[in-house]
């Protein structure tokens, strides 16, 4: 019985360790924005939205923020929206490649580089990293990027 209640204590915390899942519903993020108000992932509810972790030094992040730039807008206006999380140290740096990428979505950042707690919450040992939800908060897909990630935006705003 020892066992038994050793191994399920072991598996419930390899459990909780492990990154969200397809299929499970996203859990609550509240970071502060560019102008410092805190804004909750849970306030999107009703939108599919893009989970975006990224940094400013990052360059696939970078690159990724020129498709997600020219998709964005005719998106928005069907229910669309960006929930970009960056793991920059250094709020300047993040705020000049928000300016210099001409990013328009909803930027979030904690500071604390790998080691925010969002960062740790999510288990993100590499960006760019994304995460779709639905309209629900449940997360559809990870890491879709292209034609691919307009392609399932478009089927979840049907």
């Amino acid at each position: 019985m020892k066992k038994l209640l050793f191994i399920n204590v072991i598996l419930i915390s390899l459990t909780a360790m492990a990154q969200p899942k397809v299929g499970e519903p996203s859990p609550e993020i509240v970071l502060k924005d560019v102008k410092g108000n805190p804004v909750s992932l849970s306030s999107l509810k009703g939108k599919v939205v893009l989970i975006d972790f990224w940094a400013s030094w990052c360059g696939p992040c970078r690159k990724a923020n020129k498709h997600l730039v020219n998709i964005y807008p005719s998106l928005k206006t069907k229910g669309f929206e960006i929930y970009s999380i960056s793991i920059d140290d250094d709020i300047s740096d993040w705020k000049k490649a928000v300016a210099a990428d001409r990013i328009t979505w909803l930027q979030v950042n904690e500071g604390g580089g790998w080691n925010a707690p969002v960062a740790n919450l999510w288990k993100i040992d590499q960006i760019p990293t994304s995460y779709l939800l639905d309209k629900q908060g449940k997360i559809v897909a990870r890491d879709l990027e292209g034609r691919q990630l307009e392609k399932a935006i478009n089927q979840l705003l049907k």
